[in-house]
C-alpha cells in the first residue's frame, strides 16, 4: 500500500470522525429538551397518580401539608406578570430599534450597543434590588393616587421590573433583524416619493414582521423563566390576583422558595416537579405558537 492510498484513507477516516462528532453534538441538542421533559414528567408521576392533572391545574387551593396542590394561582400570576412585561417591553424595544437603525447616525448605535449589552448582562438580583428600591414605592404611589391601599409588592411591580430586564434582550434581536433588511428596499421606496415613516410602516415593518414575532416569542419565554428579580417584588401571596396592584406568586418563585426544603415529603416534591413541568410546557407552547405564526405569515407573503 503506497503513501497516497494511506493519506486518502486517513483523510476519509478523519472526515468520518469529524462528521460523527457533529452528528453526536446535534443529537444532544435535539434530544436534550425531550430528556428534560421526560425527567420532569417522571418526577411528577407520583402526584399525577393521586390527583388529576386538570384538577391540579384548575384548583386554587395550595395547602401542601393538607395534600392540596392547586397550581392555578401560580400559573395565572405568571401569565399576568409576563403579559404586563411584554406589553411594556415590546413597544419600547421596537421603537428604539427603529430609531437606532433608521433615524439615528451610525455612531449612535455604536455607542448605544455596548450599553444595551451591559443591561442584558446585569445579574437579575440587581434588577430585583432596584425594583425594591424604586419600582415598588413608585407602584405604591400610583395605587394610592388611584385610591388603593397596597404595599407596592404586586403584579405591576413585577411586570415593570421584568419588562426592564427583557428590553435589552428583545432590542438586540430587533436591531439585528432591521440591520439585515436590504438597504435597497428603503432606497427604492424613498425614491418613489414615500416619506421615511411610510417606508418604515409599509416596507421595513412588513419585511421584519416574522423576526418581530420571533423576538416577541423569545422575550415571552425569557420572561416566564425569570426568577429572582420577580420573586423580590411580586409579593408571593398564594391567591388569585384581582388586579395589577395585588400581589402575585409566579411559578418560578414557587420553585425557588420551596425546592430543597420539602424534598423529604415525596408528594410535595412531586408537586414542585409538576410546576416545573408546567413551566416548560407553557414556554414550549409560546415558542411553537410563535413559530407557527411565522410560517403562516411567510406563506401568505
Amino acid at each position: 500500500m503506497n503513501l497516497k492510498v494511506l493519506i486518502k484513507i486517513f483523510r476519509k477516516t478523519r472526515d468520518y470522525l469529524t462528521q460523527g462528532w457533529m452528528i453526536a453534538g446535534l443529537a444532544i441538542v435535539i434530544l436534550l429538551p425531550f430528556a428534560i421533559g421526560a425527567g420532569l414528567y417522571i418526577k411528577s408521576h407520583n402526584i399525577l397518580v393521586q390527583h388529576s392533572f386538570w384538577d391540579l391545574v384548575g384548583s386554587t387551593d395550595w395547602k401542601p401539608l393538607s395534600g392540596k396542590f392547586g397550581l392555578y394561582p401560580f400559573i395565572l400570576s405568571s401569565l399576568w406578570i409576563t403579559l404586563i412585561a411584554i406589553l411594556i417591553a415590546l413597544p419600547i424595544a421596537l421603537l428604539s430599534a427603529i430609531h437606532l437603525t433608521t433615524y439615528a447616525k451610525p455612531w449612535v448605535l455604536r455607542w448605544v450597543h455596548p450599553l444595551i449589552d451591559i443591561l442584558a448582562g446585569l445579574p437579575s438580583v440587581i434588577y430585583g434590588i432596584w425594583g425594591v428600591i424604586a419600582v415598588v414605592p413608585f407602584v405604591q404611589q400610583i395605587a394610592e393616587f388611584m385610591g388603593y391601599k397596597v404595599s407596592g409588592y404586586s403584579i405591576l411591580a413585577a411586570g415593570i421590573v421584568l419588562a426592564i430586564m427583557i428590553i435589552p434582550f428583545i432590542l438586540n434581536i430587533l436591531i439585528e433583524i432591521f440591520r439585515s433588511i436590504p438597504i435597497e428596499l428603503t432606497e427604492v421606496t424613498l425614491s418613489l416619493g414615500a416619506t421615511r415613516w411610510q417606508t418604515i410602516k409599509k416596507v421595513i415593518l412588513r419585511k421584519a414582521l416574522p423576526g418581530i414575532i420571533s423576538a416577541t416569542g423569545l422575550g415571552i419565554s425569557r420572561a416566564f423563566g425569570e426568577t429572582i428579580a420577580v420573586l423580590m417584588v411580586a409579593g408571593n401571596v398564594v391567591k388569585i390576583p384581582s388586579g395589577i396592584f395585588q400581589p402575585g406568586y409566579p411559578l418560578p418563585a414557587l420553585l425557588i422558595n420551596n425546592y430543597g426544603e420539602m424534598l423529604s415529603i415525596p408528594l410535595y416534591d412531586s408537586a414542585l416537579m409538576l410546576a416545573a413541568f408546567m413551566l416548560m410546557l407553557i414556554v414550549l407552547f409560546f415558542n411553537v405558537l410563535g413559530r407557527y405564526t411565522i410560517v403562516r405569515f411567510e406563506k401568505r407573503m
